[in-house]
């Protein structure tokens, strides 16, 4: 799995156009903005015969920018199994907030 998250790492930088990917960062992190953070928050599991047969990692994307009109959220959504989550505004910074299963 650690390999998926680094594809995904990379794929996420790729979008932004920066290394401004951040996957669940410590409070006492300094980010630039804009910004992409991730974190992995669910799992999709499905058994078969009482194991284990596959999983698939749900994560929690956010694209932070001071521009409402930002174009990340749009290449966010592009992602094959992504779907819009929320948007709200904080700190005078634009949140928009994404599930992605990877």
């Amino acid at each position: 799995m650690a390999r998926a998250r680094i594809e995904l790492q990379q794929i996420l930088e790729t979008l932004l156009g920066s290394r401004n990917v951040y996957f669940q960062p410590p409070a006492s992190l300094r980010m630039v903005y804009p910004a992409i953070v991730y974190e992995w928050d669910n799992e999709s599991v499905q058994y078969a015969d009482n194991v284990r047969h596959r999983a698939h990692r749900r994560y929690s994307v956010t694209s932070i920018d001071r521009d409402p009109d930002s174009a990340t959220p749009d290449r966010i959504a592009l992602l094959p199994y992504s779907s819009f989550d929320r948007s709200f505004k904080a700190d005078d910074l634009n949140h928009v907030v994404y599930n992605l299963y990877f």
